[in-house]
């Protein structure tokens, strides 16, 4: 059996193996596909995305969910690459804002915009996917793929109706710096006027001699300007 094979013959191929497991190179290739249909899906939502706008709230707390450090604000984007953040509050830590949360805000901004976006864009440049099986978030079927390559380690959940991302959890690929041992890291997104866009990030933090931090940032009230996502409805 090679990878000559048509989907109509894999197919045919997997029913008959009746509880034998799906040939490698199948789930390869179902792999391959997910992961093209996922690219061209978000090519449209981006053409589709004009602006928006979403309450933000980031917070640096310990495990027993003492706050040390939170910026509350209003991030607005405008398509295709401007970000700005609006600050409403600033309290706790000066130091855990100044070194922590406002160089995030600062490296998201910055994210957005020319090689950084194309860096960290999902595509295969940039990763690998491999379809390791099917599950659900917040009552959404997703296909879930290992993630793997330049940029993270981990799992990511694509809902299949949409075939759009609805949670990444996993960890950096190379290390942060001396002082950061580890970050592991969950992003769930929600389904706003046909978009996918965050919902929650929370990344869990081992630091040298100061122990287990952690960051979340929470996303509300979003408000959305966009062009009618014709190729997603006729799909």
């Amino acid at each position: 059996m090679t990878r000559s094979f048509t989907i109509r013959q894999l197919a045919l191929t997997a029913a008959l193996a009746g509880s034998m497991c799906v040939p490698v190179h199948a789930q390869a290739l179902r792999s391959e596909q997910i992961f093209a249909e996922l690219i061209d899906r978000n090519r449209t939502r981006a053409g589709g995305l004009l602006e928006y706008t979403a309450d933000r709230v980031y917070r640096l707390s310990d495990p027993g969910g003492k706050i040390h450090a939170q910026i509350e604000g209003r991030m607005e984007f405008e398509a295709p690459e401007s970000k700005t953040f609006v600050t409403k509050s600033e309290a706790g830590s000066a130091i855990g804002r100044h070194l922590a949360l406002k160089p995030l805000i600062a490296s998201e901004i910055d994210a957005a915009r020319g090689k950084d976006r194309h860096d960290s864009a999902f595509t295969p440049a940039n990763y690998t996917l491999e379809l390791i099986g099917e599950g659900e978030v917040r009552n959404h079927l997703c296909y879930v793929l290992r993630a793997d390559k330049y940029l993270f380690e981990g799992k990511v959940w694509i809902d299949k109706q949409d075939v759009a991302m609805a949670r990444i959890e996993g960890h950096p690929a190379a290390n942060l710096s001396f002082w950061i041992k580890r970050a592991d890291f969950v992003r769930d997104y929600e389904k706003v006027a046909g978009f996918w866009l965050p919902l929650k990030d929370e990344t869990v933090v081992q630091v040298r001699m100061y122990g287990k931090k952690i960051l979340t940032i929470g996303y509300a009230d979003y408000a959305v300007r966009a062009r009618p996502l014709e190729a997603e409805s006729r799909r």
